[in-house]
């Protein structure tokens, strides 16, 4: 089995949605899928590159999957391990989302998050963050650390700006909620419009739940405008 390649790049290549390279090592060239974001990061042809490898065995021919650090393709393993998923949907996921970022979405059954790779539905979400949760917490306890510490970060920089606590958070929260919008979603909104003044909305007090609301839901929708 194909574990670790290391050579030069030769051919990028891209077909629809899927991303590849010939890598060259010793002669030789490997044909190695990518996902989209490290194709976007390849280095120029000729430049020398190092991949961890997974390598699937076919009646109809030998499949390698390339990743540039080797916490990425284990991930993909524990992606591709699951019912329904097969390597084009983990190679989507990793495309749109960076490991941590991935990781922290399952676990936090961050459904909408996940969904915006492509060829993930909400069912397919759903089982992830369902038959991985437990796993991912377990294995990959170092990117949750990160991420834990980046969260202490972004609440100490926020913490001499508005806030909105008591019973008008929750209403916050809780009308978020029932319009569909994850907890992970709900809470990025809320540090994102708490950092931005005095008066999140523009058009009333600093502590007006209602106000919260309406700056949320536009920071929510910006990428759908």
């Amino acid at each position: 089995m194909i574990g670790w390649l290391q050579g030069q790049v030769q051919d990028p290549w891209q077909q629809a949605n899927r991303f590849g390279v010939v890598l060259v090592v010793a002669g030789v060239g490997y044909e190695v899928q990518l996902s989209r974001r490290q194709f976007a990061e390849l280095p120029p042809q000729g430049a020398r590159l190092t991949l961890h490898v997974h390598h699937i065995i076919r009646d109809d021919g030998w499949l390698l999957y390339g990743f540039a650090e080797r916490c990425e393709r284990d991930l993909f393993r524990e992606l591709v391990a699951v019912s329904g998923v097969g390597p084009q949907v983990g190679l989507a996921l990793l495309g749109e989302l960076a490991p941590r970022a991935l990781v922290a979405a399952i676990i936090q059954a961050d459904l909408r998050c996940l969904a915006q790779a492509p060829g993930v539905g909400k069912r397919t979400a759903e089982r992830l963050a369902v038959e991985l949760r437990s796993r991912l917490q377990q294995r990959f306890s170092d990117l949750i650390d990160a991420l834990d510490g980046e969260a202490d970060d972004a609440a100490a920089e926020l913490e001499h700006e508005p806030v909105l606590s008591g019973p008008g958070r929750e209403e916050v929260r809780l009308t978020l909620a029932a319009l569909g919008y994850e907890a992970l979603e709900i809470q990025r909104a809320m540090r994102a419009v708490a950092a931005r003044g005095q008066d999140p909305d523009g058009e009333g007090a600093p502590d007006d739940p209602d106000g919260w609301i309406r700056a949320c839901l536009r920071w929510l929708s910006r990428d759908a405008a």
